[in-house]
């Protein structure tokens, strides 16, 4: 393992950011561009004339016109990955292997088995590697947990969510099959992440109900739930449904709902609800009306806050792991129609 020592005396960590992708340019770089402890410092895309342009909107130093040239750089020291779901472990690695820590879009990979591959790299490189699962650091997840974990909704039993969205493009890589598109993938993924976050559990079985897109092959609608050693988690995911999005979490004593649990507002609080169920309409339910900001600022800064502090361990990237094995057993249930272990 290498010696990262030089790094930790840095007050600041210099990101650059492979691909030009729309999550990256129109929510993560802006948002990330907010934190004290680090700076975008350069952006690769497959073609120069391309990053130029992205760099000269967002303010950014430094345009590559390939992403092996941005590796390169001596002055990079963490990579933002949102490249398409097949191309994140091999540009992790790649990443990693030339120094750089690495914030990897979800899912981490397109199974297990090669987000295993990752832990093995990270081991080697000594550096850290993160599944960027924003909502870990939204404030009002730190909320519920704490609800859940002071026992104020008694004992926690259940966890339904909802995400959807509309999209028919045949162009937009979330339906294409061949590299990783899908609902599960897409969004599936984010319900059972809060689902294992909150229980603070992982799941012992699994089932699912999926419906694929006749024309792209891709899962467009899933139903699933999860077996938990505490209670039980069920979703609906789908990328051609009404755009929608809530998680209610139920306990022996009270629910809390999340409005907007994913993508999550930063230009307003987010707001979370309380409800003892006194009255079944649920209209005197508590607001709690949470600080705003933004969770793709949040999440920068606990990156780069690991990093300078030192805390490069395995837990990141053993929870990613993890989150992969629930989604694997759920496309295995959802082919063999029966329950499936995790």
């Amino acid at each position: 393992m290498q010696d990262w020592a030089p790094k930790l005396i840095m007050s600041k960590i210099r990101w650059g950011v492979i691909s030009s992708a729309k999550i990256g340019t129109e929510k993560v770089i802006p948002a990330m561009q907010q934190s004290e402890t680090g700076e975008i410092m350069a952006l690769a895309s497959r073609s120069k004339e391309t990053s130029k342009q992205v760099c000269e909107n967002l303010g950014i130093p430094k345009a590559y016109g390939s992403y092996e040239e941005l590796l390169a750089d001596p002055e990079i020291d963490a990579i933002y990955n949102p490249l398409p779901n097949h191309l994140h472990v091999p540009w992790t690695i790649k990443a990693a292997k030339s120094g750089k820590h690495v914030l990897c879009e979800k899912p981490i990979a397109l199974n297990a088995d090669e987000a295993s591959q990752l832990l093995e790299v990270q081991k080697d490189t000594g550096v850290l590697i993160v599944e960027a699962f924003m909502v870990r650091d939204n404030p009002q997840w730190h909320w519920v947990q704490e609800q859940v974990k002071c026992g104020e909704i008694g004992e926690l039993r259940a966890i339904q969510s909802a995400f959807s969205y509309m999209n028919r493009d045949p162009q937009n890589i979330r339906n294409m099959p061949d590299i990783g598109g899908g609902g599960i993938y897409d969004i599936g993924c984010y319900p059972v992440f809060i689902s294992r976050m909150v229980f603070g559990e992982e799941p012992l079985e699994v089932s699912a109900l999926i419906e694929k897109d006749p024309d792209f092959q891709t899962d467009r609608l899933a139903s699933g739930m999860m077996k938990f050693p505490s209670g039980q988690s069920s979703f609906i995911c789908s990328t051609q449904l009404v755009p929608y999005q809530r998680v209610q979490i139920f306990g022996t004593k009270k629910r809390i709902e999340v409005e907007v649990p994913f993508n999550a507002p930063n230009q307003m609080p987010c707001r979370v609800f309380l409800d003892d169920g006194a009255v079944n309409h649920g209209r005197m339910k508590t607001i709690q009306d949470l600080t705003v900001c933004d969770q793709y600022t949040k999440q920068a800064e606990a990156f780069e806050a690991r990093i300078l502090s030192g805390k490069i361990d395995e837990v990141p990237l053993q929870d990613a792991i993890s989150n992969m094995r629930v989604i694997d057993a759920l496309y295995k249930a959802g082919a063999s129609q029966t329950w499936e272990k995790v």
